[in-house]
């Protein structure tokens, strides 16, 4: 008896020590490093073990509603989910909102995948301040990277791996990693619960 006991002690004590493993559905270093820098927030997923792997969102390239915007990281979520506890799907994209000066506003979502449910969260939505951005998108079918190197607000074609657009139109005080960080702390929510 004692040593069933000490055997499911040393089994649960493994457990414990074994390093949770999450994989994001994208290669995309911004997305990646957000997933692994903001777990270390949370004292039960620090030290988990992140991977990002290419996906496809399954939506269109520039997504144009909420909607498609979480479709999109969900898609990517369960797409990546395998070998791994949980998976990350991070999608940005517009958003109709009323009263706005273009009509639309960016977001970004974060879906986590635990093999069963998802979890999801949203960042804070923000507007160009040049409604031709948002012509270019709506419009001609851009994305956002495509739209701002169109427009001159930037010659940097891998914008959306780097500070983003929103890097640009805040002058550095929010990143793309810190855009992202948002809405994933939003869908840890569920994941931080006892």
């Amino acid at each position: 008896m004692i040593r069933v006991f000490a055997a499911a002690e040393r089994s649960s004590k493994n457990a414990m020590e074994r390093k949770l493993h999450f994989i994001v559905g994208s290669e995309n270093k911004a997305k990646v490093n957000a997933v692994s820098e903001v777990l270390t927030e949370y004292p039960h997923l620090s030290g988990a073990r992140v991977d990002g792997v290419r996906t496809g969102s399954g939506v269109a390239d520039q997504p144009m509603s909420l909607d498609e915007t979480v479709s999109g990281a969900m898609n990517r979520a369960r797409s990546a989910f395998g070998a791994c506890d949980y998976s990350v799907g991070i999608e940005s994209g517009l958003m109709h909102v009323p009263n706005t000066k273009s009509g639309y506003m960016d977001v970004c979502a974060a879906a986590i995948y635990d093999g069963t449910e998802f979890h999801l969260g949203l960042s804070s939505a923000w507007e160009f301040p040049d409604k031709a951005i948002i012509r270019s998108m709506v419009d001609e079918g851009l994305d956002m990277s495509q739209a701002i190197n169109k427009i001159g607000l930037t010659k940097n074609p891998n914008i959306g791996s780097e500070e983003g657009a929103i890097g640009i139109v805040t002058k550095g005080r929010i990143d793309r990693k810190e855009y992202t960080k948002q809405a994933l702390r939003m869908a840890l929510i569920h994941i931080d619960q006892p």
